[in-house]
């Protein structure tokens, strides 16, 4: 399995581990953001040594290729000296230069092409990196808010029948004692009203005394 497609797996376990709550979510994508940077830590240095190999064969090809030059100045002087022998000597050992460039060359042109898509998977790398932050802060937050909701409607689901019931409670006890309010008001009412009801009637029945009174004198007299 290659680099990102290991990457894209996690991210979707990662998705599915927070649906499920099988691991801390935040741990979880934490760690994931840390192998993705080790990754990037350990393709750094592969670039960076691949640029190194590709920088040392062009010096390697660089060398050959003036050593070749060298020598065949050289066979050049031994024939203007008419040393035949060493200029032939000369144009062999150039020959050795000139067949270690041709062998390097082509060498430097796959160097290139590895360092080359080395750099292209480091910045695909980097850019993937930076989606895993941005996702990894977003998954956090609606972890953290389902795990606040999970816990608040456990709460609720807890403590809110005993809560219902005392407020239940309490609505029957003021009911109560405004129902007693109500009937020691009206029993005050009754009282009061029989204590002038009487007063009326004694006031009635005394002025019926006096009338009878006066009839019965009134009587006495005729």
């Amino acid at each position: 399995m290659g680099l990102f497609d290991r990457i894209s797996r996690v991210v979707r376990a990662n998705v599915n581990q927070l649906v499920n709550g099988a691991e801390d979510p935040e741990k979880v994508l934490q760690q994931t953001v840390l192998d993705m940077q080790n990754d990037l830590v350990s393709m750094r240095q592969a670039v960076a040594q691949a640029i190194a190999t590709q920088k040392r064969t062009e010096r390697q090809y660089t060398q050959a290729k003036r050593t070749a030059q060298e020598w065949y100045n050289r066979a050049q002087l031994a024939l203007q000296k008419g040393d035949e022998p060493s200029a032939k000597a000369a144009l062999t050992r150039r020959q050795t230069y000139l067949k270690t460039a041709q062998t390097l060359e082509p060498q430097i042109d796959q160097q290139k092409q590895i360092a080359a898509q080395l750099k292209a998977n480091m910045g695909r790398l980097e850019q993937k990196i930076s989606e895993a932050r941005t996702q990894k802060d977003m998954y956090i937050a609606r972890a953290r808010a389902a795990q606040s909701s999970v816990r608040l409607n456990e709460m609720i689901s807890k403590r809110a029948p005993g809560g219902l019931s005392a407020f239940e409670n309490m609505e029957s006890r003021v009911l109560e004692l405004e129902a007693q309010a109500e009937a020691t008001a009206i029993a005050s009412t009754d009282s009061l009203e029989q204590l002038f009801s009487q007063l009326v009637n004694q006031d009635n029945v005394d002025h019926q005394l006096l009338e009878l009174k006066a009839k019965m004198i009134k009587k006495g007299q005729s």
